[in-house]
């Protein structure tokens, strides 16, 4: 995958009086990436992302696309090359889905095969011919993501597409956002309040809490968090920990609990033989594993909502 940032932004701050909503952020977005901008709601996403696309005026800090600098002479080029879903999609309901995306495909410039092309990427070419009002709740929000891939942009900027869809639903547009850059040379920043949503479609991931950005890399480094450890509850817990340190086992107490780095089954049997040789009682052994919605509560603050 290209190690070039399609998108970066540069210390952006957004506020509205005197409330600061989006503070110094400086986001990377790999070409090629599914990037998943996560956090609680009113965390700053959907700020920060309209602030990307030109929807809303940065306080301050600066934003790059494709390598250039927005500003007044070339915004309009730049955000050319970019489609999006903010929010909830919008359509005329007295027109057929096909209808609706030809007046779109004008706006655009774009070329009216792409029509039928995005048509058939959303799963909706056999509803075409439908009145939107006829359409499924599940079925307008796929139109909404076939307008916005009309001209099929470099850049895919997607707020809470997920949002009111059923589980069926849900599914579809995960499946749809995870083939745009393999298939279509798209890349995609899609935003979510829920963890599982971002664990299953991205590989890149920024969070966002209070307005700023508290982490940012590879999903598979956030995974790489979620440490393992070996929980012991003994009786004599201090004199039990002393022991452990002499064997040069690096322990720790936690309330009841010893907690040991993940050790083989045979090296974990030695330990329980040698504090039961010191008569102290072995109560329990258990595996722990931070979870990744542990981090992402670490990292969030438990007291937000999500």
């Amino acid at each position: 995958m290209p190690t070039q940032n399609l998108v970066e932004t540069h210390n952006l701050t957004k506020e509205y009086g005197k409330v600061r909503c989006v503070n110094s952020v400086n986001m990377q977005v790999a070409s090629g990436a599914v990037y998943g901008f996560l956090g609680p709601n009113g965390a700053g996403k959907s700020t920060t992302l309209k602030m990307i696309l030109g929807l809303a005026k940065p306080t301050a800090g600066d934003i790059t696309l494709f390598d250039a600098p927005v500003n007044e002479k070339n915004r309009i080029k730049l955000l050319k090359q970019t489609g999006s879903l903010i929010e909830s999609p919008s359509y005329y309901g007295h027109l057929t889905g096909e209808e609706n995306l030809q007046i779109i495909q004008t706006l655009k410039g774009c070329s009216e095969k792409d029509i039928d092309k995005v048509l058939k990427i959303v799963r909706l070419h056999e509803a075409r011919k439908k009145l939107v009002n006829h359409y499924s709740l599940g079925m307008k929000q796929r139109l909404g993501l076939a307008a916005a891939l009309l001209g099929f942009p470099k850049l895919l900027i997607l707020d809470e597409p997920t949002n009111g869809l059923d589980p069926a639903g849900i599914q579809e547009m995960r499946e749809l956002i995870c083939t745009l850059p393999s298939k279509y040379g798209i890349t995609v920043i899609v935003s979510s309040h829920l963890l599982s949503e971002i664990d299953q479609m991205a590989d890149h991931v920024g969070i966002i809490r209070k307005g700023e950005l508290v982490y940012q890399n590879t999903l598979e480094s956030l995974h790489s968090h979620a440490k393992q450890q070996i929980a012991l509850r003994v009786s004599h817990t201090a004199i039990a920990l002393d022991l452990l340190r002499q064997d040069g086992i690096t322990a720790a107490q936690e309330e009841d609990f010893l907690l040991l780095p993940m050790l083989e089954d045979d090296k974990i049997a030695f330990l329980c033989r040698q504090l039961v040789a010191q008569n102290i009682s072995l109560y329990r052994i258990e595996k722990r594993e931070k979870s990744l919605e542990d981090i992402f509560l670490s990292l969030t603050g438990k007291e937000s909502s999500l």
